[in-house]
């Protein structure tokens, strides 16, 4: 069984909405600071959005007042969620978790989902 499983990726209008989701088993979820990276074609990923184990958020710039990173407990879940999209936020979106201080007790990833905003 795949550690995190991403969902809700896809084409959408500039300036709409869409909220990835990445559903995580609960053996690494309930001790791990979370994130979400992008990528773009040929660059590095990107941290996008974390949460801590705490519930403490922050952000990059270019998603400060777009994005929101939130988790359920109960579903063991953590979404991002994006609104006012722009075209230059086209990029494969990674789900991330890390277990204990820098991932040192384990890192995983998801598979990516592509996020396309069209102009």
């Amino acid at each position: 069984q795949a550690p995190l499983v991403e969902s809700g990726g896809g084409l959408v209008q500039a300036g709409g909405s869409q909220r990835l989701s990445c559903a995580a088993s609960g053996s690494i979820f309930g001790l791990s600071s979370m994130g979400w990276y992008r990528q773009y074609p040929g660059k590095q990923r990107e941290l996008v959005a974390s949460i801590t184990a705490g519930g403490r958020t922050s952000y990059a710039d270019s998603a400060k007042g777009r994005f929101t990173i939130s988790r359920d407990m109960g579903k063991n879940t953590v979404y991002l969620q994006m609104i006012s999209l722009k075209p230059g936020d086209t990029a494969v979106y990674y789900c991330n978790v890390k277990k204990g201080p820098g991932g040192v007790l384990g890192d995983y990833w998801g598979q990516g989902t592509q996020v396309t905003v069209s102009s």
